[in-house]
């Protein structure tokens, strides 16, 4: 559990406005509410993302404020199983907008959104750039927990599944590391129904075992792709897996947050003139 100083909905005014005059960073966590197989729990995406920014957090030793996590987000794909609780990508942009507005507006310039949730991407990339367009004195970043370099390298190293989607082995291994007893291993399926292909079929962290010639994006209903709701091995989830993950996920987060602040602030130049 972190401390009270590092939480931003625990602080009171005076010291959120200490916090933004130290220039400390702001980790955002965003993920959606949506089903995650019938072994895990409906907020599978936040508390991985929560997870791995409370982590990043503590290891940044006072150096930032994880902010309380965006809950809702862009599933409508998903919505043949029950459980998700979707909003339109427009609503969605604007919520995340507004958020970040804020924290501009508080006096906050390095903000990192933690992503949780693979349909938010495009939507919070959107987000975070209508928020730098329009505060160009701020900085406004988005990660997937997933798509960090580490996170793929590792567990390319330790995985024995042939792909990693959905309420998968990584998935599992993370919810296991963070929230065991919410996790029903009795139900955790190998579920390898979906359709394979070289060009369509995005691994979370492709590797040897799920090679890919291209990365092309498109996104189908969820129930034409699998019957329980997971795509990948979770019955070889385990807890260290996952420890291993939110430790690398955590390190390279400080990395990019460490990095963020350590770019020079070039003007901007009006070439019309």
């Amino acid at each position: 559990m972190l401390d009270r100083s590092l939480l931003y909905e625990k602080l009171r005014w005076p010291e959120i406005k200490e916090a933004a005059a130290q220039d400390k960073f702001i980790i955002l966590p965003a993920a959606m509410i949506e089903d995650h197989g019938p072994h895990l729990p409906v907020d599978t995406d936040v508390v991985i993302a929560r997870g791995i920014c409370e982590l990043t957090t503590s290891k940044m030793e006072g150096e930032a404020l994880l902010a309380p996590a965006i809950v809702y987000g862009y599933s409508p794909h998903h919505m043949d199983f029950p459980g998700p609780l979707t909003i339109t990508w427009d609503t969605f942009i604007r919520h995340t907008l507004d958020v970040l507005k804020s924290l501009i507006h508080h006096g906050f310039r390095h903000i990192l959104v933690v992503n949780g949730h693979g349909s938010n991407a495009s939507c919070l990339d959107m987000a975070c750039r209508l928020a730098m367009v329009n505060h160009d004195h701020a900085r406004c970043g988005m990660v997937s927990w997933w798509s960090l370099s580490q996170v793929a390298k590792t567990f390319q190293e330790i995985r024995e599944s042939p792909v990693t989607s959905h309420a998968c082995e990584i998935e599992t291994s993370l919810y296991l590391a963070l929230s065991p007893e919410h996790v029903d291993m009795t139900k955790a399926p190998r579920d390898l129904s979906l359709p394979w292909s070289d060009h369509f079929w995005t691994d979370l962290v492709a590797g040897p075992l799920h090679p890919h010639k291209n990365r092309v994006m498109m996104t189908e209903y969820w129930s034409t792709l699998t019957t329980t709701g997971t795509v990948g091995d979770a019955s070889v989830a385990t807890a260290e897996k996952g420890l291993k993950v939110l430790e690398v996920a955590a390190d390279e987060i400080c990395d990019i947050l460490r990095e963020m602040k350590a770019r020079p602030w070039m003007p901007r130049v009006d070439h019309h003139k």
